[in-house]
């Protein structure tokens, strides 16, 4: 069975040092939520408390209502699986996932069954007998993800899982974990700090930084519309420039100081002061045909087949990243202008802190 899992203003200390304060979230039942951020922002923290591993000194946390604050572990109902996967070396992909099961007194008919149908879920069941060192590392990660799927627990709380793997292994097992998981149906916290990674995955992601959610919202909304700069600039790769914001015919327009300018769809007006900040990926560029755009010189080029990566050198010294379709007819050294896409580019206050853009892109 699935839960809802609520945080009501958690607080966690350690010692005089507050590192998530007030914290409220809610996660949906059979949804695959994760926690993304750098090292140190708290999203393991916050795991281990929905896991019981951390006390939590303010709020409650609850499963389907029922506050959990003081339910131990082991009565939580909860498969984890870690990063280093923790699978026992003695036994085999049969023993480790039959491991639960047995401790839960679950007779042996029902064990025998069980471990075959997650077997074949996780598409291990050909190795049934195999001991883990004789298993490859994506194998060993199935183990470990049918070990802790098999309980049916109420949650499943996954930590870095895919650290280990190289990439194209990464690529491989965050599909087949995503699959897993829309077809057993089991609320997922999930935690990363490759946004990739959560991109690929998710169906929403808590951005978090210094403890404190920064974004929340499903991966084209997090990415089409970063909430501030930090999120802007941890989703992705974008250039941050900066322009003044003026009313042209009632509408507001971004002016970039050398005859260029663009009316942005549903932006809203800054009155209080005109200097923003945007945020323009790379594919948010164009070069412009027409002798308008912001100037600069094409300095280095990598063609990689269906788009061409370009580094251009702006008037004012900063370097920016475009992504050509490939067809521009530009070569190192030559004169450049580029152009925004107006759709699809944010406008954040000059601290970084708003965002003036409504929507969610295009």
């Amino acid at each position: 069975m699935s839960v809802n899992i609520t945080f009501n203003n958690i607080v966690k200390k350690y010692g005089d040092t507050t590192v998530i304060p007030e914290l409220s979230l809610e996660i949906q039942k059979g949804e695959f939520f994760t926690l993304l951020g750098p090292s140190g922002c708290g999203k393991t923290t916050l795991l281990r408390m929905v896991a019981g591993f951390n006390s939590i000194e303010g709020g409650t946390l609850e499963f389907n209502g029922r506050v959990m604050n003081q339910v131990a572990p082991n009565k939580r109902n909860i498969g984890m699986v870690f990063q280093n996967y923790a699978i026992f070396p003695h036994m085999s992909v049969s023993g480790n996932v039959a491991f639960g099961l047995q401790t839960r007194k679950v007779n042996k008919q029902e064990i025998a069954q069980r471990v075959e149908e997650i077997l074949k879920v996780v598409q291990i069941e050909a190795y049934k007998d195999r001991m883990p060192k004789n298993l490859s590392g994506g194998q060993q990660q199935r183990v470990a993800l049918a070990r802790a799927i098999v309980i049916r627990p109420d949650v499943l709380l996954m930590d870095e899982p895919l650290s280990n793997l190289d990439a194209k292994l990464r690529i491989e097992m965050r599909e087949a974990i995503k699959q897993i998981q829309r077809e057993v149906g089991i609320t997922t916290v999930y935690v990363t700090h490759d946004q990739e990674e959560a991109m690929a995955v998710s169906d929403r992601i808590a951005v978090m930084k210094s403890g404190v959610i920064q974004h929340l919202g499903t991966p084209r909304e997090i990415y089409r519309r970063p909430s501030n700069l930090f999120v802007a600039t941890f989703i992705g790769r974008t250039n941050i420039l900066d322009a003044r914001m003026t009313l042209v015919d009632g509408a507001a327009s971004i002016d970039f100081g050398n005859g260029y300018s663009e009316t942005i769809p549903g932006l809203k007006t800054n009155s209080a002061n005109p200097n923003v900040k945007l945020s323009v990926r790379p594919e948010e560029f164009k070069i412009s045909n027409d002798g308008t755009g912001i100037p600069g010189v094409m300095r280095s080029s990598s063609f990689l087949g269906m788009h061409t990566h370009l580094l251009v050198e702006l008037t004012n010294g900063q370097q920016v990243e475009v992504i050509s379709e490939g067809d521009d007819d530009v070569k190192l050294g030559d004169q450049v202008r580029l152009k925004i896409d107006p759709r699809k580019v944010n406008v954040y206050d000059e601290t970084g802190e708003h965002n003036f853009t409504s929507g969610v892109g295009v």
